[in-house]
């Protein structure tokens, strides 16, 4: 059966036509992830949809102290093998406006190794290649998706991911977009990065909730308005979702599965 894993906020685990079946704790040798997972259940075609509330069930794991490690490890013993992160970002490029949905194409890391972005720490080194960060095939069906549902997104975009929990300077927000990124968050990395190092796909999903420091001048930024625009949002996010289990073909012809090939000195 297929196994899809969505990381992201309260809300998603009520998407019309999943039937709710459990709720499995996973121990990890990373310690504990962000909370239970909630397993549901589809036939459209038959699937497992493993959800996780990245910040917890109350929302109250900042963006710095999410234990990405035992996230990803967690889905990938419960046999997921793609992953798709929800995420909502601010809006670099004036272009995307708030309510504005971005499948990213790239990250750009600006967590300067505060967070633990490794499973391979120990004596054995490791370098997945991450040209491409984001699987191709998850990426094609939240696209077709989009497009069979009338809902419109950004097709592509740099995802700048910072440590937080503080939002960013309009400086840096200015630097980010001369270096060429498009939104920024603070939970997209070292997620992405894990998932590879797994053998995992995964996929970003970027709702801009707010424009960017400096982007709308001296406007300030608040979290009241990220909240507001996300539950906006939410039922978009569903739709597209639902549309894209059918897409996502159950054997994988990407190259996610082989990124530990040729990686290990």
């Amino acid at each position: 059966m297929l196994k899809i894993g969505i990381i992201g906020g309260s809300g998603l685990n009520e998407i019309p036509g999943l039937t709710r079946l459990r709720e499995e704790t996973v121990n990890t040798p990373y310690g504990e992830p962000s909370g239970g997972y909630l397993i549901a259940g589809a036939g459209f075609p038959p699937v497992e949809v493993v959800f996780l509330p990245r910040h917890g069930a109350r929302h109250d794991i900042a963006p710095h102290k999410v234990n990405y490690r035992a996230n990803i490890w967690g889905m990938k013993s419960l046999g997921v093998e793609r992953i798709l992160g929800i995420n909502a970002v601010g809006g670099i490029d004036p272009g995307l406006p708030p309510g504005s949905i971005v499948i990213a194409d790239q990250v750009m890391d600006f967590t300067c190794g505060a967070r633990q972005s490794t499973f391979y720490d120990g004596k054995e080194v490791v370098h997945v290649d991450f040209t491409e960060p984001y699987c191709p095939e998850l990426r094609g069906a939240l696209l077709e998706a989009a497009r069979k549902e009338g809902s419109p997104v950004t097709a592509s975009g740099a995802y700048v991911c910072t440590n937080g929990p503080r939002l960013e300077t309009r400086a840096e927000i200015e630097f980010f977009g001369r270096a060429g990124g498009h939104v920024v968050g603070m939970t997209g990395m070292p997620e992405a990065v894990l998932a590879r190092e797994l053998g995992l796909c995964y996929a970003a999903v970027a709702i801009v909730t707010n424009a960017a420091a400096g982007v709308l001048g001296a406007h300030r930024l608040t979290t009241t308005e990220v909240v507001e625009t996300m539950a906006q949002k939410t039922e978009s996010i569903k739709t597209i979702l639902k549309a894209a289990f059918p897409l996502i073909p159950a054997e994988r012809h990407c190259p996610c599965k082989d990124a530990l090939r040729e990686a290990r000195l």
